[in-house]
């Protein structure tokens, strides 16, 4: 039973969006505005598409996971951008557009002549983004990168990992994902800018630049000693406060393990955390009593909590410590998450009929007004190219028709 309903978000109803984004840093930025309401146009190569689509390359070919997942809620519209009709095309689309998005290599849209100087003559108050690796004026402005690339040189690798073993790529897109929702709230935010002054924008974004964004907490650690943020495993680089771990559960697999966390900022929680393992006779036991008596004896705190947590399975072990109000979680595996009624129920995942067949699609994760997003299914390749350009340049069926026979689109 959903305890909330899917609507069709409308936030950003009547914004047009020209989509030239592939892969993941400059599609999950117009997957976002697609979810808010914004009619989202995605101009794909008539030959193959966005390369993401063949990510996990299939014969028969069928669109991989890894586009759908970041491309619903849109249109797809097939161009040739190397045809001169097919330029032409895409430039009155840019005229009719507010927001225009592209992420590709360094350099290449401007040798399209699709560049900000070309697009803002034709259309001044566009907001015109870019994802690229790394910032304006940087040294290695013209060098291509990956998610892994920028985690590398924006400093994310080196704080992940164990004190003593190398650095290591944290598992989440930071990099793709986390720049694309940076470049999308200043999208939205010049859009509102537009509407007091009437003035476009080009917007530029490095994933570089990104991944120091998320790795705040670290350089503040610097900013104080002078020295690298270390690598602290599971712990938090901010300030040690043991117990603050992941400890092992039953039955003992690759993700039995639940994180328990106690608050510098809260006291009580050691003591509480005692209480709840059966421990209360270490409560006021100077070995263990201070946080600074817990970083000396942490291989025993850990192993005093383990000894418990080794006995009852993760969900058991985060429910008693958090119903005594200790902050607790269990380690969950992409397929616990896929799985879990609870997220369907909610409407976080829904499950969508893509013309291949269902498919269970991660969606916004804020609700509005209590409701979620309403998924709408990644698009085929060119699935939208009549309608599109029926909707927004009024092209005939004639006119589209001609088009497609000289294969421009």
């Amino acid at each position: 039973m959903t305890n909330t309903t899917r609507e069709a978000l409308a936030c950003l109803k009547g914004v047009r969006v020209l989509d030239l984004t592939q892969f993941e840093a400059g599609t999950s930025c117009t997957q976002v505005l697609a979810w808010l309401g914004a009619d989202v146009v995605k101009v794909e190569n008539p030959t193959g598409g966005d390369p993401g689509r063949r990510t996990g390359a299939t014969k028969p070919h069928k669109d991989d996971p890894y586009f759908l997942m970041y491309n619903s809620n849109k249109r797809s519209l097939t161009v040739n951008l190397k045809s001169p009709r097919g330029l032409e095309i895409v430039k009155d689309l840019a005229r009719k557009a507010d927001v225009f998005v592209e992420n590709f290599a360094p350099g290449a849209i401007e040798r399209l002549g699709l560049g900000y100087d070309v697009l803002s003559k034709l259309n001044p108050g566009i907001i015109y983004g870019q994802v690229k690796g790394f910032g304006e004026g940087s040294p290695y402005e013209k060098n291509l990168a990956f998610d892994m690339i920028a985690q590398a040189c924006g400093g994310s690798m080196s704080i992940t990992g164990d004190p003593d073993g190398p650095p290591t790529k944290p598992g989440p897109t930071l990099g793709d994902s986390g720049t694309g929702m940076l470049l999308a709230i200043s999208i939205v935010s010049s859009l509102y800018r537009r509407k007091e002054t009437g003035e476009g924008a080009r917007l530029s974004v490095g994933m570089q630049d990104a991944i120091m964004h998320y790795i705040r907490n670290a350089l503040g650690v610097t900013s104080k000693t002078g020295q690298p943020a270390p690598r602290v495993a599971s712990k938090s680089v901010g300030g040690n406060n043991p117990p603050a771990n992941i400890y092992p559960c039953a039955p003992g697999g690759p993700n039995d393990f639940v994180y328990i966390y106690t608050s510098r900022a809260n006291p009580t929680h050691w003591p509480k955390l005692l209480e709840t393992i059966g421990r209360a006779d270490l409560i006021g036991n100077p070995r263990y009593d201070t946080r600074e008596a817990r970083v000396e004896h942490e291989d025993e705190v850990d192993e005093i909590i383990s000894a418990w947590t080794r006995q009852r399975d993760k969900y058991e072990a985060m429910r008693l410590v958090g119903q005594a109000g200790i902050p607790a979680g269990a380690v969950r595996d992409t397929s616990e998450l896929l799985n879990d009624p609870d997220f369907e129920n909610r409407d976080v995942i829904q499950t969508i009929e893509h013309p291949t067949g269902p498919f269970k699609m991660l969606g916004w994760p804020v609700r509005h007004s209590g409701k979620q997003a309403k998924m709408i299914p990644a698009p085929l390749l060119g699935q939208h190219s009549e309608e599109a350009l029926r909707d927004w340049l009024g092209m005939s069926a004639e006119q589209i028709g001609a088009l497609r026979a000289e294969k421009i689109i």
